[in-house]
């Protein structure tokens, strides 16, 4: 029988049986529907209406949009190829606009060669459809997000820590500074067809530590289970889906499962239906963080021998420097 993606909630709620959840959850999925957050209802209304009012501009004004060296702004349709070896013809049918932490040029932490540097925001002059106001209010409503999400992302690596019987802040110095992207997603509706290598996502793993999805009503979301199978990750009203990524498996020497997925857009989709909107949240570690086997993931629980690292060590920036260029067709990096 194959498992149902657990919920966890985590209002209120004991923080030695949150752990526990998310440590089952970890090892046997990969993902979870995460509960009383405390994100207000209104922010995520707005955050997802702002996205679709960006992603309704005129394609001249969101490719005005574009920093390819930060992989910042307008990313546009199947520009991604999330599975290269499964979709040899086009890329996932989707775009995207992708917004970092803002670090200004004068900022000390500036460097484009480790992802750090400003956001791509609408202006009236890149965006003429807009207003000065238009362009305000949809900056103050992405920062506002940004600022919501990244909080609770940490407090979420915590859980994670505790999960692996470490102490709650094990993992406050590799994210310190940690490299954060929030992207905007904007499927569109045409069907999928996984046997002609067609998808709205194509399937991969994430590349980071954990993700927080925030998505609309529609469905798509699969994930490919022990069982070899995929199976769905419907949308749960006022949840995020949670998933963890590479740099989270590597680190816990397989322990934790960085989980396949893919977004497959449906056949039967009516033509009335909207088009899919999701905002994933990734987090990742501060750039230069080393990324090994942790010691406690490297003995037996029952003998205390040592277990080989199955994954050589690497650091987090490389790792998605390595990622970004074989999946982004316009990405173009200062090193």
């Amino acid at each position: 029988m194959t498992a149902e993606i657990p919920v966890i909630d985590i209002h209120g709620h004991d923080e030695d049986q949150i752990a526990k959840e998310v440590s089952i959850a970890c090892k046997e999925i990969g993902f979870f529907y995460l509960e009383g957050h405390g994100i207000p209802e209104i922010l995520i209304e707005n955050v997802l209406s702002a996205s679709k009012k960006l992603f309704d501009l005129p394609l001249e004004e969101k490719l005005a949009l574009q920093d390819k060296e930060l992989t910042r702004g307008y990313t546009p349709m199947e520009e991604e190829t999330l599975d290269p070896a499964n979709q040899p013809l086009r890329g996932d049918t989707k775009e995207g606009f992708y917004l970092g932490r803002d670090i200004a040029k004068t900022d000390k932490l500036y460097n484009p060669s480790k992802l750090s540097g400003p956001n791509t925001w609408p202006t009236t002059d890149l965006c003429p459809s807009w207003i000065d106001a238009d362009c305000k209010d949809w900056k103050d409503i992405m920062n506002e997000y940004f600022d919501a999400i990244l909080k609770l992302g940490l407090r979420v690596i915590g859980y994670l820590a505790l999960a692996l019987d470490l102490p709650e802040n094990y993992f406050n110095d590799s994210f310190s500074v940690p490299m954060a992207a929030l992207r905007l997603l904007h499927y569109s509706s045409e069907p999928s067809a996984p046997d002609k290598g067609l998808f709205a996502c194509g399937a991969h793993s994430d590349y980071g530590m954990i993700t927080l999805l925030l998505t609309d009503d529609s469905p798509g979301l699969q994930i490919f289970t022990k069982e070899n199978t995929w199976m769905d990750v419907p949308p749960r009203k006022g949840a995020f889906i949670v998933n963890l990524g590479d740099m989270l498996e590597r680190w816990t020497n397989g322990m934790f499962r960085s989980t396949i997925h893919r977004v497959v857009t449906p056949q039967n989709q009516s033509i009335s239906a909207s088009d899919r909107y999701s905002i994933p949240f990734f987090l990742e570690p501060n750039f230069d963080t080393v990324v090994e086997c942790l010691e406690i993931c490297c003995r037996n629980p029952q003998t205390g021998e040592r277990i080989p690292p199955k994954y050589p060590p690497t650091t987090s920036g490389q790792h998605l420097l390595e990622k970004y260029s074989q999946t982004h067709a316009d990405f173009s990096p200062k090193y």
